[in-house]
């Protein structure tokens, strides 16, 4: 893979490294070491290609790996980082950002599928290897200014999952990756530098009470820095209004996509109001908003003719983001107010997350009519009785969505056996659908056999997440609602149930499908990685509450 540079002998132990001569265009021009037969052998097994098999034996000798990076083509600097990642040898990761000669890096696209390693390990966020990089791209900068190439280093693209696949098995999530690249960030800035041109930096920060100081002085640098980080998604959680607010103008909103404000932001329609007309989004395509996001402001009266003016401000400045097409307002109460909310929107929304908003006829009439309805890929509806009270505009709305629509999520939606008849005549149109989740209703095993049996006539359905069945708990008690309830069901019943209904899937030939039944939801990263912070700060915001009843208390003696 490298040319030994003159004058330099082999080095001992290194005796199996497979080394291949080649040109600037990367063309081989010999081989040793390994035999072609044996070489050729690897290649076809795994459909690596020759070159990518000799970036692996070189960086499984990460000593010789660092010293011979000097003598590697541009080209391959690459498959030499694919691969380190791959072997998870993180001082190969490091030496190969710190020499990077090209001028962009582009972490998903390096680590994404490619003719010459078809594996895709953007969904390892291995702690290692991404500490490493960023180490790596510090020291980059770090050196003399004639030597530096890299202008943008894109750190987008990590997937984040429940189990990792790279060998330390240890993740380094999003909300440790911003802190990282914000420490790095913060630790460049009190360097002596050369005068150089800064690198741009795409990351996705979330940012928390936790991280919220050093995010902030990455994001506005007193002087000089050779990292400029911009944000193409930001997520939220546990800050104030006013810190998001502050990060928020920091952070480049003209160039943000995706902003999810979450969980413990306490925001109410004041708040968003100033937030979207104040910061300005253009360019923002998905929306998520924390729950009651929509409550009036605590000193807002109500109008006499009851128009809701603040929430068609804000309406107006969604309106203007000409891009957007992802909007989750889930946990707000929006009785009455879709077609005020939604109905100015420019673009048709490809995702939308109502869930438990209760809802009226008029929204649902409006949903089942409008522009959006069609467009629709991904819904959530959870937490309305839709079949017994909106049987007509909730069956028309999976009509006009049937051509599009992906995923579907109908949780504790008041689904009981009488009405699986027509929930397979509404779903039968949706050829397109690949997730089904509707835990939390109270359906028999028969009714889930017969429910099953016609899915297995949607094509593209891949994933079913179904609720215990009622069968399982004592008979006559009703299906419970929290929890704690919800977990104490005949664990033994259960099994027996979900083997006859994967039977069904098997009969039908469809083993494509995976059903689970996840009690307490899907699994969540980022709520993972923060759970320690949440803790603190509901244990907070339980002192706040105490002490202001403890204050009216006093007040009304």
């Amino acid at each position: 893979m490298i040319t030994r540079p003159h004058g330099r002998a082999p080095r001992a132990g290194c005796s199996q490294l497979l080394q291949l001569k080649i040109d600037e265009k990367g063309t081989r021009l010999g081989e040793k070491s390994w035999g072609a037969s044996t070489l050729l052998s690897r290649a076809m097994g795994t459909m690596r290609s020759l070159r990518f098999i000799s970036a692996e034996a070189l960086v499984s000798h990460p000593q010789v790996a660092r010293q011979s990076l000097d003598s590697v083509a541009h080209n391959l600097y690459p498959l030499l980082f694919k691969a380190s990642y791959l072997l998870e040898q993180a001082a190969v990761t490091r030496a190969v950002l710190g020499r990077w000669p090209l001028e962009e890096f582009r972490l998903g696209a390096l680590l994404g599928p490619s003719a010459d390693h078809p594996q895709d390990l953007r969904d390892r966020a291995c702690r290692a290897c991404l500490e490493a990089l960023v180490r790596g791209l510090a020291d980059h900068v770090l050196q003399d200014p004639s030597r530096r190439r890299l202008r943008v280093a894109d750190l987008t693209g990590i997937r984040d999952v429940q189990v990792q696949r790279c060998p330390c098995g240890r993740a380094l999530g999003k909300w440790g990756r911003t802190r990282l690249l914000a420490r790095t960030c913060c630790e460049l800035q009190a360097e002596p530098l050369a005068a150089g041109r800064p690198v741009e930096v795409l990351a996705d920060l979330f940012v928390t009470e936790g991280n919220f100081e050093a995010v902030v002085q990455a994001l506005r640098p007193a002087g000089p820095a050779p990292l400029r980080v911009h944000c193409p998604s930001f997520r939220a959680d546990s800050l104030s209004p006013s810190q998001l607010l502050h990060v928020l103008r920091l952070a480049g909103p003209g160039a943000l996509r995706k902003l999810e404000v979450v969980h413990n932001v306490r925001l109410h329609a004041g708040h968003v109001q100033q937030l979207l007309a104040q910061v300005g989004f253009p360019r923002l395509a998905s929306l998520t908003l924390p729950t009651k996001a929509f409550d009036a402001p605590p000193a807002c009266a109500s109008t006499p003719d009851g128009e809701d003016r603040l929430l068609a401000s804000i309406a107006l400045e969604l309106s203007k983001m000409t891009q957007l097409t992802e909007l989750s307002v889930a946990f707000s109460r929006l009785t009455g107010k879709i077609p005020t909310l939604l109905g100015p929107l420019q673009t048709p929304l490809r995702v939308l997350d109502l869930a438990n908003c209760a809802l009226n006829h008029a929204d649902m009439a409006f949903l089942a009519d409008c522009a959006h309805a069609a467009h629709l890929e991904v819904l959530d509806l959870s937490g309305h009785n839709l079949v017994s009270l909106f049987p007509s505009t909730f069956f028309r709305l999976l009509g006009q969505a049937a051509r599009t629509l992906r995923i579907l999520t109908l949780e504790e939606c008041g689904i009981v056996d009488s009405h699986v008849g027509m929930l397979i005549l509404g779903l039968s149109p949706c050829h397109r659908l690949r997730q089904l989740k509707f835990l939390g209703n109270p359906l028999s095993a028969r009714a889930l056999r017969r429910l099953f049996t016609a899915l297995c006539e949607l094509p593209e359905l891949r994933c079913i997440e179904f609720p215990v069945p009622k069968d399982c708990y004592p008979e006559g008690a009703a299906y419970p609602q929290d929890e704690l309830a919800m977990s104490k069901f005949d664990q033994q019943k259960y099994d027996e149930i979900a083997e006859e209904l994967r039977a069904v899937l098997l009969r039908a030939d469809r083993e494509d499908i995976q059903v689970s039944t996840p009690l307490f939801g899907s699994f969540d990263p980022d709520i993972q990685e923060t759970s320690n912070e949440l803790g603190t700060f509901l244990l907070q915001a339980f002192k706040n509450a105490l002490e202001n009843f403890s204050r009216a208390l006093r007040q009304i003696e």
